[in-house]
């Protein structure tokens, strides 16, 4: 009886220390897609802003030639 008792302790401990290492694996796993997306999305965010730089000074520019246009 008291064998039995041992191996049901024994399985039900097994069945825990695998149930923690599937849950860290899982966690694990989400934290570095997390990374790897937040990674996209702030280099997404640096091309659109360059982007935006570059509209900016485009525009200026035409701004600045159609003024010198305008003057003569």
């Amino acid at each position: 009886m008291s064998s039995n008792k041992t191996e049901t302790n024994n399985k039900e401990a097994t069945s825990s220390d695998e149930l923690t290492a599937v849950v860290e694996d899982l966690l694990s796993s989400l934290s570095n897609k997390f990374a790897g997306v937040s990674s996209e999305i702030f280099a997404k965010m640096d091309e659109m802003s360059r982007r935006l730089d570059n509209l900016e000074a485009a525009l200026q520019a035409n701004q600045k030639s159609n003024d010198s246009n305008s003057s003569k």
